[in-house]
């Protein structure tokens, strides 16, 4: 999957951006009296390992932070835990701002390290399905909250397609060949492979749904009293997803002894992968791991209100994120 021009490129840009934070990140500390907490969408992966790389490292104590990060599973009400002020920090996808904002929960991005979504839906190779509109006459386990789901059943009518919850587990669809799963594409495929199975991860980013990942989320309310403590968390989880892209080893098996379901050699495949989800483009710039745009969360903003998920006009782009508090520069927008 990785041409060694492709490795390369990217080393080069981690070992730049490792040089620009270690400026950056020189300047004042804020002053926290009390542990933060960071409350995960789901166990502990890799699609967290950034997060995680700042803990093991000491990046977030260097910030001037204590950070105390709490797993998730399926259906953890994050959004929820954030907007009403349990936590101070969480982790959901950019739709998951949308739908949340639209509902009334004031929460806003301030980071997201994964510019291509690795949600996948999983099916048998020997299915013939080779895209995610060829699904049909099969068992399709989908998580029930929007958004991707919805925007998949809005889009494709899946002929003869009975539709169920994802609880979590591969092993249904190892143990049926006319079943399929969502997944993100470093955790599902790679669990049923061990299991015996052969997997084939079909990228809903793919279809053009392409929401940011594991994106840290805060409050209105603790950008308003404590902007000192989200840019110290900002500037230390860039610095993690910076160690966890470079080395990974001592973090995944820090997420290992968590949840021991993924090893050490799974979640390094994680890291290998998200290294093409989180720096994309041959010639990208020296640029802010978790930078976001405008114009990323107006297409997405548009997709959700074509699928019905919310209504025309209930959800501002502008208030969904700010990059304000990247340490290099925060040059792409947001209005909170």
């Amino acid at each position: 999957m990785h041409s060694t021009r492709r490795l390369n490129h990217i080393a080069l840009i981690l070992l730049s951006l490792v040089a620009l934070l270690s400026i950056a990140c020189d300047g004042s500390k804020p002053e926290a009296d009390r542990p933060v907490q960071l409350a995960l969408n789901w166990f502990p992966e890799a699609e967290h390992g950034g997060y995680y790389a700042a803990q093991v490292h000491g990046d977030y104590s260097r910030s001037g932070v204590e950070i105390e990060i709490l797993g998730g599973g399926p259906d953890a009400p994050v959004v929820k835990r954030v907007a009403s002020g349990e936590v101070e920090f969480g982790l959901t996808n950019a739709d998951g701002v949308i739908t949340a904002r639209a509902a009334g929960a004031p929460v806003v991005a301030v980071f997201a390290p994964y510019q291509i979504n690795p949600r996948c839906i999983v099916v048998h190779e020997h299915s013939g399905i080779q895209q995610i509109s060829d699904i049909e006459n099969l068992t399709l386990a989908l998580s029930q909250r929007p958004a991707f789901s919805h925007s998949l059943r809005h889009r494709y009518s899946f002929p003869g397609v009975t539709i169920v919850p994802y609880h979590g587990s591969v092993a249904p669809f190892v143990d049926d060949p006319a079943y399929a799963v969502q997944g993100y594409v470093f955790s599902e495929p790679v669990l049923a492979r061990r299991l015996g199975a052969t997997p084939r991860a079909l990228l809903v980013a793919e279809t053009g749904f392409n929401p940011y990942a594991s994106v840290l989320i805060t409050s209105e309310a603790r950008l308003a009293s404590e902007p000192q403590i989200v840019a110290a968390v900002v500037t230390a989880a860039q610095r993690g997803w910076i160690r966890y892209l470079e080395d990974s080893h001592r973090t995944n098996q820090h997420i290992h002894s968590l949840n021991p379901e993924m090893d050490v050699e799974i979640l390094e495949i994680g890291a290998e992968m998200s290294r093409e989800l989180v720096l994309v483009g041959e010639g990208m710039p020296i640029t802010q791991i978790g930078d976001m745009s405008l114009d990323r969360w107006q297409l997405l903003i548009e997709q959700m209100e074509q699928a019905q998920i919310v209504k025309p006009g209930q959800v501002s782009a502008p208030t969904c994120f700010t990059t304000t508090y990247l340490p290099i520069s925060g040059a792409s927008g947001g209005g909170s």
